[in-house]
């Protein structure tokens, strides 16, 4: 089942999530509307709130709490894009500038309080503490993640479980969050519930994972970014870290120098010595068996077109590979 799809089978609930979130971007302050919407606006797959209406659906969910679950965790999700483009410095997202290239960090990082401070707003009109719980964990997750990241720019010694902890807490864990709320929503088994939550873990950590190789083996195409930013940046992803544990000795040398650097230039050179020491193939593989285990977890559930879906957008999470 492609994306278009897998979208399809949701377009009505999805239709009314898109005519939420502008209602909910409402305010008194003008600067906050503009921003908001830029970036709301600015596409992205949404592939969250996309795992909301799924997983609800899975389990014959009507009415109106799963759209505003959804709403929520793209709010959440759009949150962190504006914290995290201040703390990168970054200059262009999804191919076009960012909101902090445009009105500057100060503005942008409290837009980002602005709009979890909304979707905190929506989840007491669930009226579900358990939901509650599972989110405002996710959001602490997912901050010490981002700090664990900035600690980790410029080190050369970064070790594989150190990056895997850091890929879970930053990206997997809304992923998670998204999959596990929205079974808590419709779903009394608790068997059900963890399957679904494991089926977001591991999907969000197939997809950073993929995001990773994208760096040393993509495009600013298929990326929204320009490639090298990463290193650029002093930030230590997995195939940087196996070409130094595995790689020839100068190659290893030529990364680690890199990386402490925290320079471009070398990128191209960086690229080659990724590729001759088996990083992007490691990183490939590691992915390939994230989403496996992600597409396992999906099987759980009872048959239904909805269940081929997530066990199809799983396939999708790595369908980047190539």
């Amino acid at each position: 089942m492609g994306l278009s799809a897998i979208f399809g089978l949701v377009q009505a609930d999805f239709e009314r999530v898109n005519r939420l979130i502008p209602r909910q971007l409402c305010s008194g302050v003008h600067l906050v509307e503009e921003i908001g919407r830029y970036i709301v606006e600015a596409g992205g797959k949404r592939l969250r709130p996309l795992i909301v209406l799924l997983t609800a659906r899975a389990f014959d969910q009507h009415g109106d709490d799963h759209i505003r679950l959804a709403a929520i965790i793209e709010f959440l999700h759009t949150a962190t894009l504006l914290h995290d483009d201040v703390v990168d410095k970054s200059a262009r997202r999804r191919g076009r500038a960012t909101a902090n290239a445009l009105w500057g960090n100060a503005p942008s990082v409290l837009v980002g309080d602005f709009l979890y401070s909304r979707g905190f707003q929506l989840m007491v009109e669930l009226d579900s503490m358990d939901i509650m719980a599972i989110i405002s964990d996710a959001t602490n997750v997912i901050a010490e993640g981002e700090v664990m990241q900035l600690a980790n720019i410029g080190r050369a010694d970064v070790t594989e479980a150190e990056y895997l902890e850091v890929v879970r807490r930053k990206t997997a864990m809304l992923f998670q969050a998204a999959a596990h709320t929205g079974a808590v929503l419709c779903c009394d088994e608790p068997d059900l519930i963890d399957a679904l939550r494991r089926y977001g873990l591991h999907f969000g950590m197939a997809y950073q994972l993929v995001d990773d190789w994208l760096d040393y083996a993509g495009d600013s195409r298929v990326m929204g970014k320009d490639p090298g930013d990463d290193l650029a940046e002093g930030k230590v992803t997995l195939p940087l870290i196996h070409t130094m544990a595995h790689g020839r000795a100068p190659d290893a040398a030529l990364v680690r120098q890199a990386i402490v650097a925290r320079s471009p230039t070398d990128f191209p050179r960086v690229c080659d010595a990724v590729q001759r020491g088996g990083g992007l193939a490691y990183t490939k593989s590691r992915a390939l068996e994230a989403s496996d285990r992600a597409m396992e977890e999906a099987l759980v559930l009872p048959p239904s077109p909805y269940r081929d879906a997530l066990e199809s957008l799983a396939a999708f999470a790595v369908s980047r590979l190539s």
